[in-house]
């Protein structure tokens, strides 16, 4: 099996370069396509995944991954089935036998709220952070985060002494790429792409 996996920015390349050969069965190969942002990816999706549709072999994969950043998170996933649908692909949404194609998934409210959703691995890989931060109500449900979750993520890690400069989020996404444990995450965004990336 192959993936094509469509992002909306280097960070999120970053992180699944640590993070999918962890849980990817061996033989899987996969491929990062970087857009220049959320916008740039929606407004080019259907051009891309009819693309795709003239040649798509059985064993590929498309996954498609956005943040919600604060979006109608139904109408944004919408816009995803209906490029889908209109490159006449089928999703896993859309599926009816459980075959597809297609595997849309929005990280809510950013890639940064599935690493605050796993406190002992971003405390492993930024000593100092407290390790009871994920049970205070700000952070109990990461997905939730109010006023944006990477502002959050690097209040967190500089208040333990990290990046007094600002978030390096490439950097970040790296590490946490290589130590996010994918079974264990409070995100529930995080948990719906690993049972999706689990049905391919």
């Amino acid at each position: 099996m192959h993936i094509e996996l469509l992002l909306e920015e280097p960070s999120a390349e970053a992180f699944f370069r640590g993070f999918f050969p962890r849980i990817l069965p061996d033989g899987v190969t996969w491929n990062p396509i970087v857009f220049q942002g959320k916008s740039d990816l929606l407004l080019n999706l259907e051009k891309r995944l009819k693309g795709y549709k003239a040649w798509l072999p059985a064993d590929w994969r498309i996954v498609v991954l956005v943040d919600e950043d604060r979006e109608d998170c139904r109408e944004l996933k919408n816009k995803l089935e209906a490029a889908a649908r209109a490159a006449a692909l089928v999703t896993k949404t859309s599926a009816r036998n459980g075959q597809f194609q297609v595997l849309n998934r929005i990280a809510v409210e950013e890639l940064e709220a599935w690493f605050l959703g796993d406190s002992p691995s971003l405390v492993a890989a930024y000593p100092g952070i407290s390790p009871n931060f994920g049970t205070k109500v700000a952070y109990r449900d990461p997905d939730g985060i109010r006023g944006g979750t990477w502002e959050a993520l690097e209040r967190l890690l500089q208040k333990a002494g990290h990046f007094p400069g600002g978030l390096p989020k490439i950097e970040v996404a790296r590490e946490m790429g290589a130590r996010i444990n994918p079974v264990a995450g409070a995100s529930r965004s995080f948990q719906q792409f690993v049972n999706g990336i689990a049905c391919l």
